[in-house]
């Protein structure tokens, strides 16, 4: 089974792609730049502000679905630079307690519209 997702509540995808979708048991959520669906803008120039709209956006979509980010079960966050990481760890703990997910995070060369972080999730949904 596949079956797409889609929010008003969470950036619409930049290209030719879905905000998430689920297969079986288990919701991929694309990676979220830290564009504030609100104004189509990012959410702050600094990594703090835009880790928070991008983990927000993925809060938003698996709540669209009925699902929180307890469901999450692994992440990938890409950084422009990984001398940010204190800085987004700090606000990423904010959003998982508890059991957090598996988790890598990587130095890239550059993300879309030069944002500072992209996030991607994949969350459990299966009872």
């Amino acid at each position: 089974m596949k079956k797409v997702f889609a929010t008003d509540n969470a950036p619409a995808a930049i290209g030719p792609y879905s905000q998430a979708v689920q297969g079986g048991d288990y919701v991929y959520v694309s990676g979220q730049l830290p564009i504030d669906p609100a104004t189509g803008q990012f959410a702050g120039d600094d990594i703090a502000s835009q880790t928070r709209q991008s983990l927000t956006n993925i809060k938003s979509i698996l709540e669209s679905e009925g699902l929180s980010m307890d469901n999450v079960v692994k992440t990938t966050v890409l950084l422009d630079s990984i001398a940010d990481f204190g800085a987004m760890n700090e606000v990423y703990a904010t959003f998982f307690t508890g059991a957090c997910p598996a988790r890598a995070a990587f130095e890239v060369a550059a993300l879309p519209k030069a944002a500072l972080v992209e996030i991607e999730a994949v969350a459990y949904c299966g009872k």
